[in-house]
């Protein structure tokens, strides 16, 4: 199925990776929101499950293998081109999961990596509503929170 332009949403998947008070950002290389920062994820593919396609995706953007934990959020992801059609529709899970070691580089669909400061989020051209996740999760993990399906993400 074509990304752009779908004939329905298409499920994605972001892994957010902490290193004490750091999170691993990279910089899109393609597609919606190229040049921006978010955390690494792309498509679940048929037949995959979530945790695998968790795993895959950063292991093809960094390079690094890391242990999928929880759940953080499920949002949807609608944007619209000009003429107000939409040009991609994803349902997105989220998930922490837990660094193994290693450093990370960039590579397929990205353009930069960084593990950064929470404090230094603020500084980067971030996705729409990916300080907000990467937030929450900190937070979930330091307090035992629940996961949410929260469509004002």
């Amino acid at each position: 199925m074509d990304r752009r332009y779908p004939q329905r949403p298409l499920v994605g998947v972001g892994a957010i990776i902490f290193r004490e008070d750091s999170v691993l950002l990279v910089q899109r290389g393609r597609e919606p929101s190229y040049g921006k920062w978010s955390i690494p994820g792309g498509a679940v593919e048929l037949g995959e499950s979530l945790h695998h396609a968790v795993s895959r995706e950063v292991l093809e953007e960094v390079g690094l293998e890391v242990a999928v934990r929880d759940l953080v959020v499920a949002l949807d992801r609608v944007i619209r081109d000009q003429r107000g059609e939409i040009e991609y529709h994803y349902v997105l899970l989220d998930f922490l999961c837990e660094w193994k070691g290693g450093e990370p580089a960039p590579a397929s669909d990205v353009l930069n990596c960084a593990f950064v400061s929470l404090k230094d989020l603020s500084r980067y051209h971030l996705t729409d509503g990916t300080e907000k996740v990467i937030r929450r999760a900190f937070y979930q993990n330091r307090e035992s929170l629940h996961p949410v399906y929260d469509p004002a993400y």
